[in-house]
């Protein structure tokens, strides 16, 4: 099947399209967290949202889950690892399954994280962003795991059932990963190493291990990562006043999008963007 729009990303730029559509009649595949936007639940007091003055964060962000339940929006809670432009739509691949779709919004947020030295260069060659993808790959073999979030220990633990050693760099405190065959490293993972593959790791402190393979897991993907030759400016997605990027048929709003990191701002985006691929869609109807 291929649904007429895939969003990925549930923060307010991605629930702003995703009403939209609903209210249009559009088939949705909609990929990001079932807890909707961290940024906002963390932000403390915000006052510049209209209608809704001086409300928490966790008070508006529980306003836009309850909203997305009443109106019947699905979330598919799964990670976008990579997309693929095709002649008519675009091809995405999340936890290992591939969807379909005529038209992409790329509302995934500001990626503030920088690739590790060596990350680019080995994806594919060793370099995963995806346990369930790859794992078996490594069966018996040794391998580095970057663990950005608690809520993928379970995929650390996946990947020592399969790995002969596991050796796990964490992005938080508090790792609950207990098992023979993981040793947690004393310091982050800072370099790939390779030739043709990979071949080992470093940590920032300079400590090295050979491995087989890495895994990294981050609760998001650079854009230029997730999808070749898209248009930047820095760590932001170029788009114009209709919200497209360089990509026929791929648009982008909120954060990921550029300043300013507002959620009104990323509102507003995502409402211009879907109206954009509804006009998109109605001239490939068209043809």
């Amino acid at each position: 099947m291929a649904y007429d729009v895939c969003i990925i990303g549930t923060g307010p730029a991605g629930l702003s399209a995703a009403i939209n559509f609903k209210l249009h009649n559009k088939s949705v595949i909609w990929f990001g967290s079932k807890d909707m936007s961290l940024k906002v639940q963390k932000s403390e007091k915000i006052a510049n949202y209209p209608g809704v003055p001086y409300v928490s964060g966790p008070e508006l962000n529980a306003k836009f889950m309850a909203q997305a339940e009443e109106m019947g929006l699905e979330i598919t809670d799964k990670m976008v690892t990579n997309i693929s432009a095709m002649r008519k739509g675009f091809m995405v691949l999340a936890d290992n399954e591939i969807y379909e779709a005529k038209a992409l919004l790329l509302a995934i947020g500001a990626f503030t994280a920088k690739p590790l030295p060596g990350e680019a260069e080995y994806l594919g060659r060793g370099v995963s962003y995806c346990a369930t993808c790859d794992g078996f790959l490594y069966k018996g073999k040794t391998i580095a795991v970057h663990c950005g979030a608690e809520k993928y220990e379970h995929e650390v633990e996946y990947l020592a059932e399969i790995a002969d050693k596991v050796y796990l760099s964490s992005g938080y405190k508090g790792s609950k990963v207990d098992l023979p065959n993981v040793e947690h490293l004393p310091a982050q993972l800072g370099k790939v190493n390779g030739e043709m593959k990979v071949t080992g790791i470093e940590t920032v402190k300079g400590e090295a291990h050979d491995v087989d393979g890495v895994f990294i897991l981050r609760t998001a993907v650079a854009p230029t990562t997730l999808m070749n030759g898209l248009e930047m400016d820095g760590p932001h997605i170029i788009v114009d006043r209709e919200m497209k990027t360089n990509k026929k048929g791929c648009y982008a709003a909120g954060d990921c999008t550029g300043r300013p990191y507002q959620i009104t701002k990323a509102v507003g985006e995502g409402n211009i963007a879907a109206h954009s691929i509804i006009e998109y869609l109605a001239e490939l109807d068209k043809q």
